[in-house]
Order: structure tokens, then C-alpha cells, then sequence
């Protein structure tokens, strides 16, 4: 009996013990080992970019600069040079028409110390050329081509005058020539700069041009203003170049219009007697 009592015990406890085995195989990380914790780095911000203004192409000293100049660039923060300018209107608006103030290569930035703009002192005496002079002349809207003219465009002048009075002859009276040509205009009014944003249909007919002349031009076009009337005859941008004197040929009215040139004389005739034996004949040569 204490036999079996014995058994049975001994039984139960094996049992027990399997399953305190199994519970604990059941259960993970039971071997005993302790497992590094592994943090994930922390998250790093990004580096804030602006879009810079840099040259489109290279741009030679004394360019007057146009929104074409320009193209975008990100770059970041720290990468912007002191007076740098940044994407806007704001600084199209600022460089636009700026006179430029020394060679800047394709790609790189503007800086406000690179531009002299409209509004600075002394702008429109670094415009000019060395050598040259500025003067304007009044314009309407036949005169100035429409209000088609923009700075930078070159033109010919044409003096008109009318000599009644002192020419008895019809065909004299009036009378045309080119004073000058391949002259610079570099402003129209107060406007130094085609902006782009004008239209031609919002545009005010310009009331005066400034024109870049010699010493010499501008006593030339300060005369002709008193004279009579000057047009300006815009010339092609690839035109082939000519003499910028003027030319010494003039045009009067009756070099343009026929009726102008009185009635026609009869030619001049010439005539001889031809003798012939007994007869006589006379011959009109014409």
C-alpha cells in the first residue's frame, strides 16, 4: 500500500514538473539573456532653400538689365551673398531697368551693389557712353512711330522743313533729309527701360525721346528743332551698318510727287532742208 502511495506521488510530481517546463518554454525571451534596447536617431530637419536671382547669360558692364537677364536658382539660406535677391516680384521689379555696374557671369548672383537703378543719382550720366551727351526732342504720336520706340533702340532722324516764301518754285518748297543716323534712344519720356509688362494697348503715346548724340549731333539736333519738324525712323536690330553722319542727299516735293513739277516744256527740236536736185525737203530731228 505504502508502495503505491509512492508511485502515485512521484508520478504527480514529474507531471507537475513537465508542465512547469512547458509553460516556461511556452513563454518568449525565457532564455535568460537580457536585450539591448536600440534607439532610432533623431530626425534631422531640412535645410530651408530660396530661389536666388542669378544671371541668365554673361552680362557685360553698362547692360541695362530686363527680366530676361535673370533665371532662378535654389540654393540655401547660407548660400545667399549680402544684397543678394531672392524670387519676387519685389526684386524683378528692383532690376528691372538697372543699369549694370560691372561683368557678371552666366550663373551667378546680382547683389545690390552690382546695379545702379533708375532712381540713384547720376543714372542717366552712367547710361551714357564715354564721349557722349543726352538730349530729347518732342515727339507725337506720328513722329515717335506709333509710341513704338523703346530705350534702347536705334533711329534715324528726318528734318522736314517748309520753305514757302522763299522759294517761288512749288516743287522746292518743301523739303526732307536725314540729319542723323543709327542714333541710341535711351529713354522714352521717364521710362530708361522696356519692362515687359507694359502692354501696347495700356501704353501713353510717349511725349518726348533722349537720344545719345556726340558734342557735334546735339548742336546739329538743337538747330533742327527750329527749323521744322523731326521724325524718327526706328532701324532694324540687325541692320547692316552705315555711316552715322548725315546723309547729303535731300528730298523736295518734287522729287515725290510729279505735280509738282509744272508742265512739261516741249522738247527741243532740231531741223534741216535737204536738196535733191530740183526738190527741197526739210527733215525735224527730235
Amino acid at each position: 500500500m505504502f508502495l503505491r502511495l509512492l508511485v502515485v506521488l512521484s508520478l504527480l510530481l514529474s507531471a507537475t514538473g513537465l508542465a512547469i517546463i512547458g509553460m516556461q518554454l511556452m513563454r518568449p525571451g525565457t532564455d535568460g539573456q537580457q536585450v539591448a534596447r536600440v534607439e532610432a536617431p533623431p530626425a534631422v530637419a531640412p535645410v530651408p532653400k530660396v530661389r536666388m536671382l542669378v544671371a541668365a547669360r554673361p552680362l557685360s558692364i553698362g547692360t541695362l538689365l530686363k527680366d530676361d537677364d535673370f533665371q532662378e536658382r535654389e540654393v540655401t539660406v547660407d548660400q545667399v551673398p549680402e544684397g543678394g535677391f531672392t524670387q519676387g516680384a519685389e526684386s524683378r521689379t528692383e532690376l528691372r531697368g538697372a543699369l549694370l555696374r560691372r561683368f557678371i557671369d552666366a550663373n551667378q548672383p546680382v547683389i545690390t551693389t552690382d546695379v545702379l537703378r533708375p532712381r540713384d543719382r547720376g543714372f542717366l550720366a552712367a547710361v551714357l557712353r564715354p564721349g557722349t551727351r543726352a538730349i530729347s526732342i518732342g515727339v507725337d504720336v506720328v513722329t515717335g512711330a506709333s509710341g513704338l520706340i523703346w530705350p534702347g533702340d536705334e533711329v534715324d532722324l528726318i528734318l522736314t522743313q517748309n520753305l514757302q516764301g522763299g522759294n517761288d518754285q512749288p516743287g522746292r518748297r518743301v523739303v526732307g533729309e536725314t540729319i542723323l543716323s543709327a542714333v541710341r534712344v535711351i529713354a522714352v519720356d521717364q521710362q530708361i527701360s522696356h519692362s515687359g509688362a507694359d502692354t501696347t494697348a495700356g501704353r501713353v503715346v510717349a511725349r518726348t525721346v533722349t537720344l545719345e548724340v556726340t558734342p557735334e549731333q546735339a548742336e546739329r539736333v538743337a538747330v533742327a528743332m527750329q527749323l521744322g519738324r523731326i521724325s524718327l525712323v526706328v532701324r532694324s536690330i540687325e541692320g547692316v551698318p552705315e555711316a552715322t553722319g548725315p546723309r547729303p542727299s535731300l528730298v523736295f516735293g518734287s522729287d515725290v510727287s510729279s505735280a509738282l513739277t509744272g508742265p512739261q516744256a516741249p522738247a527741243p527740236t532740231t531741223r534741216m532742208r535737204v536738196i535733191q536736185g530740183g526738190t527741197q525737203q526739210e527733215v525735224t530731228f527730235r
